[in-house]
């Protein structure tokens, strides 16, 4: 498969708001049925800071600020897709989370750091290490 022969890059945004961060439920062809941040494919010349606010705005129609890089990972977990998954985590500026692409995701929830949903996207747990520890890449 063409579409698959290089990898893709991926911006995650982990949004904070009260303390809490939003997830929402996968309906997608890779990560089905598994709970994720906002975000999606880098554009071409396009800046990772565009992409994140973009994605947000595209899948939950708010708006974020004080974007800020988490952490870098190559993730090949879901082959034969292939990505390399950049994280950032931003404050919560604006808006109620819409499902705005409900092709692909099912709803939106603010939800305490320490009481995520199961099953979690294959690079969450790294958000979470992260913040922690200050480890910046993974390889898978």
């Amino acid at each position: 498969m063409d579409e698959f022969k290089n990898p893709r890059v991926g911006v995650g945004v982990m949004i904070v708001k009260d303390g809490k961060v939003l997830i929402g439920k996968r309906k997608s062809s890779h990560g089905d049925g598994e709970y994720t941040w906002p975000g999606g494919h880098l554009e071409h010349l396009e800046s990772i800071e565009e992409c994140a606010r973009r994605e947000v705005r595209e899948e939950t129609g708010m708006e974020i600020k004080n974007i800020r890089f988490l952490r870098l990972m190559n993730i090949t977990k879901y082959a034969p897709k292939h990505y390399i998954d950049i994280a950032m985590v931003s404050d919560w500026a604006s808006g109620e989370p819409q499902v705005l692409e409900p092709n692909k995701l099912e709803s939106w929830e603010w939800r305490d750091m320490d009481d995520m949903p199961e099953p979690l996207f294959a690079p969450m747990p790294t958000y979470f290490e992260a913040l922690k520890t200050g480890r910046v890449f993974w390889d898978s």
